[in-house]
């Protein structure tokens, strides 16, 4: 079992990186806002099940038929499911439950959850070997029951890990889609596709709409190691629910609030109401990380020598004690109107790196796509204005998972052609990886 230290509630900071000078009649202010959490750890860390602040984690195992194909499958997902469970955090509340069209709870069962600890985890463990595949996909039916069990106890950390090989193939997108919306908010979701007979969109989608990751592990050998990973970086979570309120001012309109790192994740469509002109984005669980969010907001014309305050952005957490939503930090979004033209002209170079990395992101989706549908001269200038995006970037690891799509001519121009022969694993992995994003180098 993992070492973890002595649980601490982490302290929150916004920084603000922005050209706040716009020229005489300019409306369109952008702010990339950087949050970091420093000194946390797992508020659920031995309170037991039922203990404020708990911590509960779901394991969703794939056991369709498609999982005895190859046998390696199956085996792989038990050893990983198994090392998940070996790095759960004493006290934590867990249950595995089994996907197929149905959904199945295969420990501890009775609808509840179990608390880690030694006994629990060699009885997880001894119930794992009786997996077996067989049977078809529906998702939805797996969130479910995740849901339903993470809503037994009193918990503050919710999460699921959800493993699948194959397409969702026993219920509908709609059916699909109203389960997402019904758990969203409700506990996040890492979701991880074995092999390559799933569906990207499908695997990232879930992800998405439940604040988690989303990555590919084409050869089962890797499932445990990718497993305790994940299951590592989830006890690590020390405040759920964590939300970014934006206050706007009277004639400023929001044109969008975007994650732009360590992942492209767009929330603007995810707002909720929190007050007269203020407005709520959902972040998800945090523990020690550090996040970043491009905001775009377009303010009144104004003469020069006027400024305003664009928006305030802050960080908003439940109160423990059920009271009203407590501040952890906040930042100011500044305009300032000037006739100075180098001042108002300057692009800040936080902007500029993740306006470039969202466009990376976007610049694989659409080659990817041409590719699949025939379109060569589409896919080669949309990827080969990636390859040149990830160059000029330093994205490295985009850059090498490109290559083995494209043949780079000039990278710096983004010259390629496309790979006559490309592994399946090779384009999944990029595609699924495609929003994964660099820091700007301060």
């Amino acid at each position: 079992m993992a070492n973890f230290s002595k649980p601490t509630v982490p302290r929150f900071s916004v920084d603000v990186y922005q050209n706040e000078f716009l020229p005489e009649g300019g409306r369109d202010v952008s702010a990339i806002v950087t949050v970091t959490s420093t000194g946390g750890g797992t508020l659920g860390a031995g309170t037991g099940a039922g203990g404020h602040g708990a911590a509960g984690v779901v394991i969703m195992v794939d056991c369709s038929g498609s999982m005895d194909y190859p046998a390696t499958k199956m085996r792989g997902a038990r050893e990983a499911t198994a090392a998940a469970v070996d790095t759960l955090r004493d006290g934590t509340s867990f249950a595995v439950v089994a996907g197929t069209h149905v959904a199945k709870e295969v420990y501890p069962g009775n609808g509840r959850l179990a608390v880690a600890d030694a006994r629990t985890r060699a009885e997880a463990k001894e119930a794992l070997r009786r997996l077996s595949a067989g049977g078809g996909t529906a998702i939805g039916t797996w969130l479910r029951l995740a849901d339903r069990l993470l809503s037994s106890a009193d918990l503050t950390i919710r999460h699921g890990v959800l493993l699948t090989d194959g397409r969702n193939e026993h219920e509908s997108p709609e059916e699909l889609r109203a389960a997402l919306d019904a758990c969203a908010g409700r506990f996040t979701c890492d979701a991880r596709g074995v092999g390559t007979d799933w569906e990207v969109k499908e695997v990232t989608g879930i992800a998405s709409a439940l604040l988690g990751t989303a990555d590919i592990v084409a050869d089962p050998a890797g499932l445990a190691a990718d497993f305790t990973a994940m299951m590592e970086q989830a006890m690590g979570k020390g405040v759920a629910d964590v939300a970014l309120r934006l206050w706007t001012p009277v004639g400023v309109e929001i044109a969008f609030v975007k994650q732009v790192a360590p992942t492209v994740e767009d929330l603007t469509g995810r707002r909720g109401e929190a007050g007269p002109r203020a407005g709520d984005y959902p972040t998800g669980s945090w523990g020690d990380e550090s996040r970043d969010y491009h905001v775009s907001v377009r303010v009144p014309r104004a003469a020069v020598g006027q400024e305003m305050l664009a928006a305030r952005v802050s960080l908003i957490a439940p109160d423990p004690a059920g009271g009203d939503a407590r501040p952890l930090s906040q930042g100011l979004v500044r305009a300032v109107w000037t006739d100075d033209l180098a001042m108002s002209t300057a692009i800040n170079p936080q902007v500029a790196h993740y306006t470039g990395q969202a466009e990376l992101a976007d610049a694989i989706q659409e080659g990817l796509d041409a590719r699949k549908s025939g379109d060569h001269d589409g896919a080669t200038a949309k990827l080969g204005r990636a390859v040149q995006l990830a160059a000029a970037s330093g994205n490295a690891d985009t850059a090498k998972l490109l290559s083995k799509v494209v043949d780079v001519v000039d990278a710096v121009a983004g010259t390629v052609r496309l790979k006559a022969k490309v592994a399946e694993a090779d384009e999944m992995t990029l595609e699924t990886r495609s929003t994964k994003t660099v820091r700007v180098k301060r």
